[in-house]
């Protein structure tokens, strides 16, 4: 849970204003004093809607908080510590700078659950014996929405991974889109209360993805 949410209160702190290491250091304090030390998790309920936008008011309610006196370093027991990977600056710079916070902190949450569900199906397939169906959607699908380059031509495609025949190569990929979706759905369904709201949630993605990825979900 920490995990995902780290990276979209980050960038919500960047573009409010804050560098990168008091960004940083504010991220740690949030979770440390509100959503750990007011155990927020525990607290949010599904059926008053979503815990990132619970999330976001307690972190805007920290920030005010943070802007009234002078932001104090506290010393954080280290079983306490909010891992906080390191933060690649290249890749926020390349954030799209006409976002609001508020829409910085849904855009990376949303890459955030992307990835983590394409690592999932990723290993699905690898554990069924379908890693070229992955290799092959990861070469076809997502290397050109994430690389925005043309898509590769399939009959090569068939000839570098074995593939008999065009057909063939398409099925594969639908049976991983499939297995995505299957995914998606059910990662989004451990955050709601109800199918309803899934789908509420894939419209909410869907605003913060280019008209190709759209087609793949």
């Amino acid at each position: 849970m920490l995990k995902r949410y780290w990276k979209p209160v980050y960038c919500y702190l960047r573009r409010l204003g804050f560098d990168n290491e008091k960004a940083k250091d504010i991220t740690q304090a949030f979770f440390h004093d509100v959503v750990l030390g007011r155990n927020l998790i525990q607290r949010a309920d599904k059926s008053l809607g979503r815990f990132r936008t619970f999330l976001l008011v307690a972190l805007k309610r920290y920030v005010a908080a943070v802007r009234d006196k002078e932001f104090a370093q506290k010393r954080i027991s280290q079983y306490k510590l909010v891992p906080l990977e390191k933060v690649d600056e290249s890749g926020f710079s390349a954030l799209r700078t006409e976002l609001t916070p508020e829409d910085s902190y849904q855009y990376v949450w949303v890459s955030s659950l992307l990835e983590q569900v394409f690592e999932l199906v990723k290993n699905d397939c690898y554990k069924d014996g379908k890693a070229c169906h992955w290799h092959l959607f990861h070469e076809r699908v997502l290397e050109p929405i994430i690389e925005k380059t043309d898509l590769p031509v399939m009959d090569e495609l068939c000839s570098k991974y074995k593939i008999k025949d065009r057909q063939t190569a398409s099925n594969m990929i639908v049976t991983v889109k499939r297995r995505f979706r299957k995914a998606l759905r059910d990662s989004l369904r451990d955050l709601v209360s109800s199918d309803e709201e899934v789908d509420s949630e894939l419209l909410e993605i869907m605003k913060f993805l280019p008209r190709i990825a759209q087609d793949h979900i």
